[in-house]
């Protein structure tokens, strides 16, 4: 059987495409931390491969027979929430059944009752660590992995108790506890019972070190791919690969997904004789963006969090950010994969760029009742100023009800726009994003396919269309837009170009001073331009 692309839980050598787990998480640097008998915390964002490079890592230490080393995925003890003695049960289960299965070692239940009747649940954990190391032929290494997805008391509790034990290692207590979560220690904010509010580090002040699980640099995600061409002989168009990078900027999950998505959901595909094309990637690609997959799900819940949506929300909107929001803001979501600061501050990668606006006006696409079929012409061409019309209007009467009860009114105006625009693209088109960080704009590059039998390898219509918001002086922020639009469409290739601005100064100005259109040219190109 040949070897797939994983898009669900760890890699496993034999049956997975891999970039050599230990090399990821540098695991020469983690066992000097070993030997120093440091505790620290190595924290990724989720499914970025810290599961199978932390199991390699445990197979590695107990093969050269130096340590006893296990992980326990402490999950499970999420739904304790508040209940310390459910919590503490659960997060000692775990720890037994590793044990177990990677040490063959059956003991530790019995201390677990031993030091639950001796010392209750909030010393029950420093008691099984206790008598498990005073009972082992070697230092133990501990492994506790999802620690950040306990709740409350249940997470002091253990966090505490690994502290009350540290002083008496590695003869009494575990040699190393590494914790590993998607988020920093010091990133807790661990609200109590009675709602006292608790910082991680305060909980837990014996972290020595911060590691963090990085993506995949643009040579190893070159070369994940080519595994499969090597395995089963079929044709990677190069030209694929600048894409790949762009598109993901190394995210292990998106560059697994859309391997499984080309090689395997393109049933064509399948058939290694046929190589996998630029355009054939492209449309797996767009597949993956309307998939909603449990990982892009999963980053659209993190919009919810004021942290992530004040942020977020200057980035889609192009308004400048880092004079703004404190550095703890901008670390937390560097964290959480969801932003990239250098070279730029900007989203994280090109597939987010698409995926978040969509998240949050997806409730706006399903209530708008707009038809492509208004816009398309008997040449099957797309009319869009007929749409920027429509839209001109619907904005006129529509935009003050929306953005009145939108979470994010602040870039309101532009995702408005986007939504109304993915309503009549949406299947038989394809929209590109660009944010304009500190510029105030959003660019939006529109290919239409013109034959509907060809599609994408066909005549195309390239239209690229600037969203710009109005704050200041109008002649500057139509000459800035209008040297924008211009630069854009010309790397787009584009034949049509488009502006749009917002006037955001004066939420009393009338209507008919807002609502405008006129053509202008820039450069040898006409450029319409609406104003609302």
């Amino acid at each position: 059987m040949e070897k797939i692309f994983n898009n669900a839980g760890p890699s496993v050598p034999g049956l997975h495409y891999m970039i050599d787990p230990l090399e990821r998480i540098n695991a020469r640097e983690i066992e000097a931390l070993i030997s120093q008998q440091r505790y620290f915390v190595l924290h990724a964002p989720r499914q970025t491969g810290k599961t199978t490079s932390l199991l390699a890592l445990v197979q590695r230490l107990n093969a050269a027979d130096e340590y006893r080393a296990c992980y326990a995925n402490i999950e499970g003890a999420q739904t304790a929430r508040q209940d310390v003695a459910e919590g503490l049960r659960t997060v000692c289960g775990a720890i037994e059944r590793a044990a177990k299965g990677d040490l063959y070692d059956e003991r530790l239940n019995a201390w677990t009752q031993a030091a639950l009747s001796a010392n209750g649940p909030n010393g029950v954990l420093t008691g099984l660590l206790q008598s498990w190391s005073e009972n082992s032929d070697r230092p133990v290494v501990l492994v506790l992995d999802e620690i950040d997805s306990l709740v409350g008391d249940t997470l002091i509790s253990v966090l505490r108790q690994i502290r009350a034990g540290y002083a008496d290692r590695p003869r009494r207590f575990p040699q190393t506890v590494i914790l590993c979560g998607v988020r920093d220690v010091r990133d807790y904010r661990i609200h109590t019972a009675h709602q006292e509010i608790i910082t991680g580090g305060s909980a837990f002040n014996i972290k020595a070190a911060s590691l963090r699980l990085g993506n995949f640099n643009p040579q190893e995600t070159e070369s994940l791919w080519q595994q499969h061409q090597e395995e089963t002989g079929q044709q990677i168009d190069p030209a694929i690969f600048p894409k790949l990078w762009e598109d993901t900027c190394g995210q292990p999950w998106l560059i697994n997904a859309l391997g499984y998505e080309v090689t395997w959901r393109d049933r064509e595909l399948r058939d290694r004789s046929r190589p996998i094309t630029l355009e054939r990637y492209k449309a797996a690609r767009d597949r993956l963006i309307q998939s909603r997959a449990t990982h892009l799900d999963q980053l659209a819940d993190k919009l919810r969090d004021g942290r992530v949506r004040r942020v977020v929300e200057a980035l889609l909107s192009g308004e400048p950010v880092v004079e703004r929001f404190p550095e703890d803001d901008l670390q937390y979501l560097e964290d959480q994969g969801l932003i990239r600061r250098k070279p730029q501050l900007t989203i994280a990668n090109r597939i987010y760029q698409e995926i978040l606006p969509l998240e949050i006006t997806a409730l706006m696409q399903d209530v708008l009742t707009e038809s492509q079929f208004w816009y398309v012409g008997p040449d099957h061409r797309l009319d869009v100023p007929k749409l920027l019309n429509a839209f001109q209007q619907f904005f006129r009467e529509h935009s003050e009800a929306w953005l009145d009860r939108f979470e994010y009114s602040e870039a309101g105006p532009q995702l408005l726009m986007q939504a109304f625009l993915q309503r009549i693209v949406d299947n038989d088109g394809r929209v590109t994003r660009e944010y304009g960080l500190g510029r105030r704009r959003t660019d939006l590059f529109i290919e239409w396919p013109l034959d509907e039998t060809q599609g994408y390898r066909g005549p195309i219509q390239k239209i690229v269309v600037e969203l710009k918001l109005l704050r200041t002086a109008p002649e500057t922020t139509l000459a800035d837009g209008l040297k924008q639009t211009a630069e854009c469409a010309d790397k787009c290739g584009a034949n049509e170009a488009y502006l749009v601005i917002f006037d955001r100064r004066r939420p009393d100005r009338s209507w008919d001073e807002r609502i405008w259109q006129r053509a202008e040219s820039h450069a040898g190109r006409t450029i319409n331009v609406w104003g609302m």
